[in-house]
């Protein structure tokens, strides 16, 4: 599995650099939607909290009184390809299978926002705009150079674990790039080699939910009691490390792939470590959550809670993203790339 991630993140980086040379010589203008667009992305493989800053910008734009709507491509969804509207602002449809795992999450955490789907990100802009958003925050969209961004923050990991899309040079493009606190000296390199605003950031643990009843308790609560931790994410570790860090210690965990989809075969197997291992509680993260919505009882009686994150960010962070909020959006538009471009 490594070998052939190396091999893709050198085919990746490859493709990259000559889309972004293109661009620069005059190639590939990028399309200019009607409104702000504030991008979010990296240039690893694999997570890196992209959702979680998407989120934190849609609640910070809604407390400016703004009317943001997530635009992102729903990989695997149903609607990937033809697109498909998530939520309006005030009401929710269709289902994490439509729409995809994290922008279902979105949509449930944030249902002021707007979450469009859809490849090709341009005419969902076009769509948000029609229905009254006026700003857009681009997931996972830093190497979707056909659309003009306001804005680019970068979540930079020094780790580069699961290999990287792009090259550190890239980071050229970049307006803001976060780093965690906890990788040690990354903050100055990169601070001493690019032009853009470095920030430090920090994840947090909001609380566990009980899924069926939206009941919120600290992780610490279950300190002492069976507990089994599962997940089907990119990076397992951090769940787990998270965890731990809140004074909760599995007695049992459990990892899936990317993205997992949780068949009831999977939930049956839950259920019987429960029996097995006499587990009294079961913790996912939230992403994971929103997939067994409405089955948590093919896993009995075992209340299975959803840990919620957030992201702690410095104020001269909102005030630097606040600045790209405030561009009118006006400019030349061009028509929007045709069915079979993204």
């Amino acid at each position: 599995m490594a070998i052939l991630i190396g091999i893709y993140s050198v085919f990746s980086q490859a493709v990259c650099r000559v889309k972004a040379a293109l661009a620069r010589a005059g190639f590939k203008k990028p399309w200019k939607a009607p409104f702000p667009v504030v991008s979010v992305g990296n240039l690893t493989l694999g997570g890196s909290e992209k959702t979680p800053l998407a989120m934190e910008l849609l609640a910070f734009f809604l407390g400016l009184g703004r009317k943001p709507a997530l635009v992102t491509r729903g990989y695997g969804s149903r609607w990937e390809k033809t697109g498909g509207v998530l939520s309006d602002g005030k009401n929710a449809f269709g289902t994490w299978e439509d729409g995809g795992d994290e922008p279902f999450m979105a949509a449930r955490r944030l249902p002021g926002a707007g979450v469009f789907i859809g490849k090709h990100r341009a005419r969902s802009c076009l769509k948000a705009k029609a229905m009254g958003f006026d700003l857009a925050v681009l997931d996972d969209g830093f190497q979707h150079i056909k659309l003009a961004r306001d804005m680019d923050i970068v979540l930079y990991d020094g780790t580069a674990a699961g290999g990287r899309r792009e090259g550190l040079s890239a980071l050229k493009r970049a307006d803001i790039i976060l780093v965690k606190k906890d990788e040690a000296g990354t903050l100055g390199r990169i601070q001493n080699r690019f032009p853009a605003a470095v920030f430090e950031y920090a994840v947090e643990a909001r609380g566990l939910r009980l899924l069926e009843t939206g009941e919120r308790i600290a992780p610490i609560e279950l300190a002492g009691k069976a507990v089994l931790a599962f997940c089907g994410i990119a990076r397992p570790e951090r769940f787990f490390s998270m965890l731990e860090e809140n004074g909760l210690r599995p007695r049992t965990k459990m990892t899936f792939s990317d993205h997992f989809p949780y068949p009831d075969r999977a939930l049956e197997r839950i259920a019987g470590a429960c029996e097995a291992e006499g587990i009294e509680a079961l913790v996912t993260t939230d992403k994971d959550a929103v997939k067994i919505l409405g089955r948590s009882w093919l896993m009995a009686a075992t209340p299975l809670y959803a840990l919620e994150i957030s992201l702690i960010l410095p104020a001269a962070f909102f005030d630097k993203v606040r600045t790209a909020a405030a561009q009118d959006g006006h400019g030349p538009h061009m028509i929007p790339p045709q069915a079979g471009s993204s």
